[in-house]
Order: structure tokens, then sequence, then C-alpha cells
């Protein structure tokens, strides 16, 4: 799978912490001195400042992040607005959420719901003629780069072995904000993450794609019509006589039906 350029511009901060990129890594598989098997890194988007802080598991990411803050916030007086992760599990750990909207950090998560508030800002609606992204940032928005929602992609994997796969079967399950490349969901990893190198399955997701059910509604005839004149909404008929149970009453009510099969 050959690499494809980037053609959507990103979002660079214009002070320190404005935004934060936090990676955490696995020492080659192999424990350093101490025990330590996992480090994590810290980059200031603004300045590209880096902090990195060695760990045993990977469990301890939200109190190394906590002491992170705490050191430049000392240093620079002021807060992390942003924390763009991939998704890995170790940030979406709940108590890592509720910590980060208990100090009011940003964090780029919950894929599925951003997707559809995504779609639901670059397309018109009956309240507005134009759409809510062009009214807010006063330009038209490309819609060249939507794709399916949940449908398979091919990935490609970054340094894999010789005799391993050169990408992944994953999911496409939404757009990062204010960066480059699409949101995967990797089963076999149980992870959320971000590529830019992929290839989509979208023909073969719609041609596998199957209705979940089908309505087939009669049309009406006079017969039945004059039937549910003199019957009217105001009649009730108990289910218990045909059924042989005791249901309460319900109002019967003819409607007056389509020909048309609703998939």
């Amino acid at each position: 799978m050959t690499k494809r350029p980037f053609t959507r511009k990103c979002y660079r901060a214009k002070e320190p912490l404005k935004l934060i990129h936090p990676d955490l890594c696995s020492a080659m598989n192999v424990k350093v001195g101490g025990g330590f098997e996992y480090f994590i890194a810290f980059i200031d988007d603004y300045s590209r400042y880096g902090y990195l802080y060695l760990m045993e598991h990977k469990s301890e990411a939200l109190e190394t992040f906590k002491e992170y803050k705490a050191e430049v916030k000392n240093i620079l007086s002021t807060k992390i607005k942003i924390l763009r992760s991939d998704r890995g599990g170790e940030y979406m750990d709940l108590r890592f959420q509720y910590y980060m909207i208990k100090h009011g950090i940003q964090s780029q998560l919950l894929a599925p719901v951003e997707t559809a508030v995504h779609i639901l800002n670059n397309v018109p609606s009956k309240s507005v003629s134009e759409s809510p992204f062009e009214l807010w940032r006063g330009r038209k928005p490309s819609l060249s780069l939507f794709r399916i929602w949940d449908c398979p992609a091919h990935v490609s994997v970054t340094n894999s072995k010789k005799l391993e796969p050169r990408s992944r079967l994953c999911q496409f399950v939404g757009y990062p904000k204010e960066t480059r490349g699409d949101l995967f969901f990797d089963p076999q990893e149980n992870r959320v993450f971000v590529s830019t190198n992929v290839t989509f399955l979208e023909e073969d997701h719609m041609r596998d794609h199957k209705p979940r059910s089908k309505l087939v509604l009669n049309e009406a005839t006079d017969e039945s019509t004059r039937v549910a004149d003199e019957v009217g909404p105001s009649s009730r008929v108990d289910e218990s006589i045909s059924s042989g149970q005791s249901h309460p009453s319900q109002s019967l009510r003819m409607p007056r039906c389509s020909g048309r099969i609703v998939s």
C-alpha cells in the first residue's frame, strides 16, 4: 500500500499548552532499568517541547498525566487546553475522562457521537438555508472527504515485520478534530486511532448491506373504507374474545394504506 499525501490542513496551536499530544509506547517489549516497560511522551503542539516519563504499567497513564500537568502549570502559569490522543484505551478510561472534564481539558473521544454532530454541522436544515459550518466559519464545507460510517477499510500497518500483513481490516468510525486523517476502530486491539493511509471498502459495505425489515402495506378497498367509517375511532374491541386471554380493550381504527413496499 503506497503512502498517500496529506490534503487537509492541520491545525497548529498559537500558544504553549493550547494543544498537547500524548504518546504511550512500549520500550521494545524489554524492561529497562528499574522495571519500566512503558514510556509516555507529552509534546506541546506550539513549541514542540516534550516531556517523557517511564512507567511500569499502562494503567499509570492518568497519574503520570497529573504529574505532567502540575509541572508545566508551575513553569508556565497556564493550563492545558486540549489533549489530542489516538483514542487508546488508557485515555478512554472513565477515570481519565472524568479528570479531564473536572479540570476543563478538552478531549477528543466519543467518535460515533462526534461523527453525527460533524455531519449535522455540514448539511443544511429546515431552520437555516445554509449549513451551520458555512454560517459559523464563513466558507462552504468540503463534502468530498465524507465516508460511510462503520464501513470496513484496509489501514496500513506501520513498522510491520517482513512476514506480517502490510494492512489491517478496521472500521471507519469518524473524523478527528482539526487534524488530518480519519478515525478507525481496530477490533483486534480494541482501540480507536487516527490514520491517513487507508483503502475504504464502501462499495463492498453497501453491497453486503441488507435491510432489517420490509413492511407490505395493502391498498385499502372501498369496503374496508366503509367499514372504517361505520366503526369509527370511538368503538372498542375486546381482544380476549379471539385470543382467549384477558387484555385491556383498545381503540380500533382502520388505516388507509398504500401498496408500497417500505424497506
